[in-house]
């Protein structure tokens, strides 16, 4: 577990360095993701399956579906800041409401613009799986 963890906090720490050094408009963690899986890739096209790179991926996968199976524990300071700060919500809670709303719109828009430009920029894929054609 140790060497899944190390694997996934270097690229997390490589993806932050790379961002910081050019000045990139990406959180540091998002390019270790991408880093990681592309190191997946790499390693597994190319190492033997048993050997010692496949079986550090090996760790890093289980060390990150650990990782996932304990996830909620991290909201639990966020709730309890918001529990000390419930004054600060009660005077600002219109405002947030209104940031929060429009937040959720905006992200959706955006969600739905990158897909469109997306799917116009990559070539048209083969026949549904399901045996359906596409929607054009």
């Amino acid at each position: 577990m140790i060497r899944g963890l190390a694997v996934l906090l270097v690229c997390q720490l490589l993806g932050e360095a790379a961002v910081r050094a050019a000045g990139l408009p990406l959180p540091g963690p998002v390019l270790g993701l991408v880093l990681l899986i592309a190191v997946f890739a790499v390693v597994r096209a190319r190492a033997s399956p048993d050997g010692p790179a496949a079986a550090t991926l090996d760790d890093a996968e289980a060390t990150g579906d650990r990782v996932l199976s304990v996830l909620g524990l991290l909201f639990v300071p966020a709730g309890v800041g918001v529990v000390t700060e419930l004054d600060l919500f009660g005077r600002h809670g219109a405002a947030l409401a209104v940031v929060l709303a429009v937040s959720v719109v905006a992200t959706l828009l955006v969600t739905v613009l990158t897909f469109r430009a997306a799917k116009r920029l990559l070539p048209a894929a083969g026949p549904d799986p399901a045996g359906e054609p596409g929607d054009g």
